[in-house]
């Protein structure tokens, strides 16, 4: 069992979450998407763990620019894709569609999933169900394409909704208020009414099950590409 615990980096500009993972029954802790250093570390001092691992999602700046300062802090090992290889730095363990990956006794399964960019990855925790989806998917929204096309993205999100909808996912943004006018009907509804609660309290959105997502979010609700490619504008 995997204990999640977001971490908010760049608090205000580009509301990040990088998040704690520790597998509960060896202790073996893991950051994915590690922001920025010194909130991280603040709360690995909180919950006094050392992180053997950093786990990236894609390479942008947002999401890989704590990795130096961490890798020298814990000694921790970068965990990525391999064909994000030649642009994180210090990557020592390198992933592909389809590999698993062990934190202690929990296992992720790599999904590759570009799109945002190329060579993006998603990890998922079917164990837990959980998943991690970096700039793919986010509340409501998905994130922009930087370096993929829409076709890239719509088979990315394909893969997302085949997934159980009982599945919790964690973004890689707090960008959930952007999308909270568009939300219609009584999921919709509720869905808002959660999501605004939370923010209000200053907590975090996610996790929300796929379930829910499927239901609200205008980008997986659509069922086929061309309505998809009209959302593009």
């Amino acid at each position: 069992m995997l204990k999640v615990t977001p971490i908010l980096c760049r608090a205000g500009v580009m509301d990040n979450y990088a998040y704690l993972l520790v597998d509960k029954s060896s202790g073996i802790a893991a950051i994915l998407d590690a922001s920025e250093a010194n909130p991280i570390i603040a709360e690995c001092r909180r919950q006094n763990v050392k992180p053997r691992y950093l786990l990236v999602t894609h390479h942008h700046f947002d999401h890989v620019d704590g990795n130096e300062e961490l890798k020298k802090q814990y000694h921790a090992e970068i965990v990525g894709a391999s064909a994000d290889a030649y642009r994180i730095a210090g990557m020592d363990i390198m992933l592909n569609d389809g590999d698993i990956f062990k934190i202690g006794d929990s296992k992720a399964q790599i999904i590759s999933a570009d799109g945002h960019t190329l060579g993006h990855i998603l990890w998922y925790f079917p164990q837990d169900k959980l998943l991690f989806t970096g700039d793919t998917l986010f509340n409501l929204s998905i994130g922009g394409l930087f370096e993929g096309t829409p076709w890239q993205m719509w088979k990315s999100l394909q893969k997302i909704k085949q997934l159980p909808d009982d599945v919790r996912f964690y973004p890689g943004h707090e960008y959930t208020r952007f999308g909270l006018r568009s939300l219609r009907g009584d999921a919709g509804e509720k869905y808002a009414e959660k999501a605004r609660t939370r923010l209000s309290e200053g907590l975090p959105v996610a996790p929300v099950t796929l379930g829910e997502e499927k239901l609200c979010n205008p980008y997986l609700k659509v069922e086929d590409f061309e309505d998809f490619e009209l959302l593009f504008g």
